[in-house]
């Protein structure tokens, strides 16, 4: 397996171009599938996450076309073979659930392995198939599938007990060719929905309601193919704007929508971090004499959960007490153990984490065990003395496009080595 071998204790200097955001692009992947013809999207970004999901609308019947140098991406679903998303595929990725709604909304049949993705707790599919069932369909679980049923699927009132991301994608993908009216109650409010939104919308959907918690979508016909911009990766943004603060470097983040991590720039502007804020950028001022801060990870427009283990390295060698209080997943403080071996002073308590500040970090070997927490290892890295070797970076290939080879632009001294080497 790859590893990431990083020189710390380096200030950075320079401009990092934005890729488009996974998280959006995935849905937009699959729905896709609702209509025949050609559906070109931009700026999707090359990952291991989208490599899955198009071998996975591959296996439905999908023809696709990436062309990873420019980020451009062909999808042509007129024809669809198959209902089943196989657990090869599934297992790796928990977003392969998406093509549950459209499956449903196009050929009224799906069979999707139950899915898998990162370890960092159970996150049930029961909201998923439940909107389903409001919108008509029949739902069995067998052999480790979702097995879904509907003739034809009818618009209905769904209410999450639950906010969920992707629960509200799939019914929102679901119903757009339901017969009537539907109404999803306590619904996400991500940016990534509104994205959707706006994708669907541009297809024909008639779909009312983003940004607030209550989504009104009148069913139609069907959709049209289109062209589509991926919007920036809000997550990745916020990854690297904590790494260019605690290198005490001044970088500038290009391609960014700062209304995207707002949560997050309340909170470094609180710590004392000074930001310059422009249309599609922000740049690092000053990164000194920073205070303790305490964090509660909620959904969205709260502090994202995404960015809770990114920011732990920061907090630990910021001077004084903070605390971390994860509401969204258990299992969310893996790289915690990690960044105590490079001598950070961290103690969990349950969902709690309580970080005593202020102290330096020492490369070590680290393993990072998902996406996030890798990303918190490299965070750690870059601003640690001597060496950091981190394992398992396949996790980090998941959410982050060629990220060693932004970090060596702006003068970090990172390289990948093969698990040949």
């Amino acid at each position: 397996m790859d590893k990431y071998i990083i020189k710390g204790n380096k200030r950075l200097k320079g401009s990092i171009k934005i890729s488009g955001s996974k998280n959006a692009a995935l849905p937009l992947i699959s729905a896709a599938i609702l209509t025949s013809g050609v559906t070109r999207l931009h700026n999707v970004p090359d990952l291991k996450d989208i490599s899955t999901m198009l071998k996975v609308i591959e296996v439905l019947g999908a023809k696709y076309n990436f062309n990873t140098e420019k980020n451009e991406l062909e999808i042509d679903a007129t024809t669809i073979k198959t209902h089943i998303a196989p657990y090869e595929l599934v297992k790796t990725m928990r977003a392969s659930i998406y093509v549950l709604g459209p499956l449903l909304a196009r050929i009224g049949k799906a069979n999707v392995s139950l899915p898998g993705g990162c370890a960092i707790g159970p996150r049930p599919v029961n909201l998923h198939t439940s909107a389903m069932e409001k919108l008509g369909a029949k739902i069995k679980f067998e052999d480790g599938f979702i097995k879904a049923r509907a003739r034809k699927l009818k618009g209905s009132e769904i209410i999450f007990e639950k906010i969920s991301v992707g629960a509200t994608a799939n019914a929102i993908m679901a119903a757009v060719l339901a017969h009537g009216t539907t109404v999803i109650k306590n619904a996400a409010l991500e940016p990534e929905i509104e994205e959707l939104i706006k994708f669907l919308n541009k297809m024909g959907a008639k779909i009312s309601g983003e940004n607030t918690d209550t989504i009104t979508i009148k069913g139609v016909n069907k959709l049209k193919p289109i062209k589509y911009k991926v919007m920036p990766d809000r997550i990745e943004a916020g990854t690297y704007l904590i790494a260019g603060i605690i290198t005490h470097s001044k970088i500038t983040l290009i391609d960014v929508v700062a209304e995207h991590i707002e949560a997050l720039i309340k909170e470094l502007e609180r710590m004392g971090v000074k930001l310059l804020i422009k249309n599609n950028s922000i740049t690092i001022k000053k990164t000194k004499n920073l205070n303790s801060i305490d964090i509660k990870t909620m959904p969205y427009p709260g502090f994202p959960t995404d960015l809770q283990a990114p920011i732990t390295p920061l907090l630990a060698v910021t001077k004084g007490i903070s605390v971390v209080n994860e509401t969204i997943f258990e299992n969310r403080f893996m790289h915690i153990p990690e960044l105590n071996r490079m001598g950070a002073d961290i103690e969990i308590n349950n969902n709690i984490a309580i970080i005593r500040g202020g102290k330096k970090l020492t490369g070590t070997t680290v393993m990072a065990s998902d996406l996030r927490a890798g990303a918190a290892l490299v965070i750690a890295g870059l601003a640690a003395a001597h060496e950091t070797v981190i394992e398992r970076i396949y996790h980090i290939d998941r959410g982050y496009e060629k990220l060693e080879e932004k970090l060596r632009n702006i003068g970090a001294n990172i390289q990948r080595i093969s698990g040949g080497k």
